[in-house]
């Protein structure tokens, strides 16, 4: 499957482990000559002869000269993440030390990854659909609860065996019609037209389902962006300090005290809420600075997962709210203050 592909026959090799110092750092390698690689710096055991799936503690050597003691993993194709043959070299955590093992196995023929090289070889080889390979990098992104077990549940497969299933029936479908159509002489019926228009209706239900689906998937991932919107002196600072419990944004009773964006972000029941304090909205300001600002909070609102509007009911009337909504829409939620 892989040979429509530049560089598919190559061995590839990356550190998989975070950069810094760590513990132990480990270095991957997939592809054919993967294990005769690493073979060749592992003078302890003959690995082409160990069993798949097996650990070996030995020296990394290039040239007689010892580079770290380390415990190698062996993944023999198909049984791996990739398909192909795979090892895992747990090495100390000093960023030399990786170096080194990752040159001496260019050395020996493997060539260093490109990024997402791995996943994207076990999709090729059909170790992982297209949803599976991109969840693999939502789990690695994932910084809440609600996100990691999305990404999980998608690796498992839960979203693509929705399609799946779908998929099937449309073509088993698909067939006995096609069926109908070389015989539409012999005047027979092949599907259950009740069957068939039940199918239909259920994979118009699916289908609208995971689309709306996404938004919800989208704010998992991703968070959501909560512009926090109002003239000047209306409070808008005072609200994001007080959300956040600390004095984030500068507040002072002089108007127009906020230019720019200030952004920070709030993690609620495992929702990532990025708030967004934004300069006070005003026609009459003559200041250059301010009226960039102010284009800046237009922006915001554009953009925007939701709004908050700060109204404040001793300077602002009730014209000038409607005003306001009818600019947000249906993304508003009011705060009187």
């Amino acid at each position: 499957m892989l040979q429509n592909f530049s560089g598919w026959d190559d061995t590839i090799v990356a550190i998989a482990t975070p950069p810094g110092v760590g513990a132990i750092g480990v270095i991957r390698l997939s592809g054919k000559n993967a294990i005769v690689i690493t073979n060749e710096l592992f003078p302890s055991k003959n690995l082409e002869l160990q069993a798949s799936h097996t650990l070996h503690v030995g020296l990394i050597k290039e040239d007689s000269k010892a580079i770290d003691e380390v415990v190698i993993s062996l993944f023999k194709n198909p049984k791996s993440y990739t398909g192909e043959n795979v090892v895992e070299i747990s090495c100390h955590g000093s960023p030399y030390v990786q170096q080194q093992v990752v040159q001496a196995c260019i050395h020996k023929g493997a060539r260093l990854a490109r990024p997402g090289e791995f996943t994207q070889r076990a999709f090729l080889n059909g170790k992982l659909d297209l949803t599976q390979a991109e969840a693999v990098a939502d789990l690695i992104a994932s910084n809440t609860a609600a996100s990691q077990q999305t990404a999980l549940h998608n690796i498992r497969g839960g979203f693509s065996s929705v399609l799946k299933k779908l998929r099937e029936e449309l073509i088993q479908f698909s067939a006995l019609i096609e069926l109908e159509l070389d015989f539409s002489q012999e005047d027979v019926e092949f599907a259950d037209r009740n069957k068939f228009f039940a199918l239909i209706e259920n994979a118009e239900l699916t289908t609208s389902n995971l689309l709306q689906s996404f938004k919800l998937g989208n704010v998992i991932k991703n968070g959501v962006s909560v512009a926090i919107v109002g003239k000047p002196n209306a409070g808008k600072s005072t609200l994001l300090n007080t959300l956040l419990n600390e004095n984030r944004a500068i507040v002072s009773e002089i108007a127009g005290t906020t230019r720019d964006t200030i952004e920070e972000v709030i993690n609620i029941d495992g929702i990532l809420f990025r708030l967004i304090d934004t300069a006070g909205i005003r026609d009459d300001s003559n200041d250059t600075i301010e009226l960039i600002g102010i284009e800046k909070s237009r922006e915001k609102i554009q953009h925007s997962d939701e709004v908050i509007y700060i109204f404040d009911t001793n300077t602002e009337t009730s014209g000038e709210l409607e005003a306001a909504a009818a600019l947000i829409r249906e993304k508003i939620i009011i705060i009187y203050w």
